[in-house]
């Protein structure tokens, strides 16, 4: 049995989207009701976040925990945090996953020094997270200016704040960045359909789409008028793009 609980909200084709850091499976409403035509759009709390702030997993544990939970392949698109998950349930369970859209999403760093690093500056994060709690830290971090072009609607904020300090902390040391594997000679094997997006404002991740896409064999697209959260700055522009990845 599965410690993950999906959420379906639709019929037709399966498609699991998920959620990035700081967000839960209520957030970027307007972006899933807009994909919400295009199949049975199915919704989970990743581990550290939401009903899921208890759950304590790394990026290859919560691919397994995923698949486990999974009664079918399912089409599937991930944000950030989200988009690294889906490349790793992607990788290991290749028969569940019939296409793969990430947004603002990395293969990783090449180098151990540069993951080291990462986790070292993460590790502290985490332990400024549980200081000061998960209402000055969203704010802190929705301020970053990686999200300089987002405006994040009350009911965006409400959807983050079902949060806990622990929760994020152990989301951060466990699954992020910096404890990625660099998944790019990997992704050379993936064969279902693959798309990369990023916000076009996002210049950074801009390139991590492209770079994604040249290893996998995939396509790769930015949003225009986006940055990093390109599904919450236009989720119009966003849903239509990855519907037609999905088709």
């Amino acid at each position: 049995m599965s410690l993950l609980d999906l959420h379906h909200s639709g019929s037709g084709t399966p498609i699991l989207f998920l959620h990035g850091f700081t967000q839960s499976r209520t957030s970027a409403n307007d972006f899933r009701q807009l994909l919400a035509p295009a199949g049975d759009i199915i919704t989970v709390d990743l581990p550290g976040h939401g009903d899921h702030a208890t759950v304590r997993s790394n990026l290859p544990d919560t691919a397994d925990l995923l698949a486990a939970s999974l009664s079918e392949p399912v089409a599937v698109v991930g944000y950030s945090l989200g988009g690294r998950i889906a490349l790793h349930l992607a990788l290991r369970h290749p028969e569940l996953v019939t296409r793969l859209v990430t947004i603002g999403a990395v293969a990783g760093l090449a180098t151990l020094e540069a993951r080291v690093a990462r986790q070292q500056r993460d590790e502290a994060l985490a332990t400024h997270i549980v200081s000061v709690g998960v209402e000055q830290f969203l704010e802190e971090w929705t301020r970053q200016p990686l999200f300089a072009h987002t405006r994040l609607s009350p009911a965006e904020v409400a959807s983050r704040s079902v949060n806990t300090a622990d929760g994020l902390a152990s989301s951060l040391v466990l699954a992020g960045t910096g404890t990625q594997e660099w998944l790019a000679p990997r992704l050379t094997g993936l064969t279902m359909p693959c798309t990369f997006v990023a916000g076009a404002m996002d210049l950074r991740f801009s390139r991590h789409a492209r770079d994604l896409a040249a290893a996998a064999a995939g396509r790769w697209a930015t949003v225009a008028g986006a940055g990093h959260a390109a599904h919450v700055d236009q989720p119009s522009l966003c849903a239509a793009l990855v519907k037609r990845a999905l088709a």
